[in-house]
């Protein structure tokens, strides 16, 4: 019986709250951290790791109607670094719901989506529309400073790579927040990012084995370098860090504090995969190599697109489905286009 109420009031909110300002609690949970990150025997992984993490506890978890139709719901719960802003601290995930004939959520793997870094979030978006279509629940998280987390108009570019940090540690936590939900399938949750979002979600699926399989697209290693280096979104990012003051060791000691390749070889190379452009001049293809070799992925686990980084999008139907494949443990093929 609670079930089915569940489901209709899940299914009412999806005809009113896309319209909504303000997100009203549906359902409450509570969750536990199950991070088990274990001991390196790298000491610079585990020194790594030791910055990450954080003291496994409790936290509560509330499925919301979804803010200005960004999804089919929202699902809010606490961050485990908070920074002592409450806007910032508490982390939103945009879920976008595999729903049946009769529009109820229904039970699905699921895959937590780490976007770009673009304000819009938009390739975010498009990945967890692109998943639902194929039939697993998709969760985009809103990094720091983002979307209902954003505090500010503008952001202190100093503050840049600290917030990463805290976005890691959301990252894996939101496994656990998602893992609670009656619809979710908890042995088949997957991680994905792009851009950003990829150097993200490849240190977090690196803290530990929660995430399988953990999907990097965009991505690569030795952020230090991309920024130095890297051209259009890498190039303004490194003159918004010279302009706040931030000197090359300053911006050494920020990178490596969220470095993939420190941690790379802790990710299963079997069921990691990574997508990369040939053409990228934002993360040049060197650096995806570079994780690519720190992680020990196979040349079938390393897809190279005829692309840029911005290019690259007109291969997401196909990246999806070979996705979507590597999670649900089948053959799977959504629409021809993502919506």
């Amino acid at each position: 019986m609670r079930t089915a109420i569940r489901g209709l009031i899940l299914s009412l909110a999806l005809l009113g709250g896309a319209l909504a300002d303000a997100a009203d609690v549906l359902e409450r949970y509570e969750s536990t951290d199950t991070l088990n990150p274990g001991e390196d025997s790298n000491p610079d992984a585990q020194s790594c790791l030791e910055g990450l993490c954080w003291e496994p506890g409790e936290f509560k978890v509330e499925v919301t109607t979804a803010v200005q139709g960004r999804g089919d719901f929202l699902v809010r719960f606490p961050s485990p670094r908070p920074t002592g802003n409450e806007v910032n601290d508490l982390v939103a995930l945009e879920w976008y719901a595999v729903l049946d004939k009769a529009g109820k959520p229904e039970r699905a793997p699921a895959v937590v989506v780490v976007h770009e870094s673009g304000s819009g979030m938009a390739v975010g978006r498009l990945f967890a529309q692109g998943f639902r279509q194929r039939g697993i629940h998709a969760f985009m998280l809103q990094l720091p400073n983002y979307g209902l987390r954003r505090i500010a108009r503008h952001v202190d570019a100093a503050n840049m790579l600290p917030a990463l940090k805290q976005g890691i540690a959301d990252t894996r936590r939101a496994r656990d927040a998602v893992r609670v939900l009656p619809e979710v399938d908890s042995e088949k949750i997957a991680l994905q990012g792009t851009s950003l979002g990829g150097f993200v979600a490849s240190t977090s699926g690196a803290i530990d084995a929660g995430f399988q399989p953990v999907f990097l697209t965009l991505s690569g290693g030795d952020i230090y370098s991309v920024i130095k280096q890297g051209k259009k979104d890498a190039a303004k990012v490194r003159e918004r860090l010279e302009a706040a003051g931030v000197d090359d060791g300053r911006l050494r000691e920020m990178t490596q504090a969220i470095e993939p390749n420190r941690v790379a070889h802790r990710l299963r190379a079997e069921t990691t995969f990574l997508y990369s452009g040939l053409y990228d001049e934002v993360v040049p293809l060197a650096n995806a190599e570079s994780l690519a070799s720190k992680i020990g992925l196979a040349a079938d686990h390393h897809t190279k697109l005829p692309s840029n980084h911005y290019t690259g999008v007109v291969f997401m139907p196909v990246i999806l489905d070979h996705m979507a494949t590597q999670i649900m443990g089948r053959p799977v093929k959504g629409p021809a286009a993502v919506e």
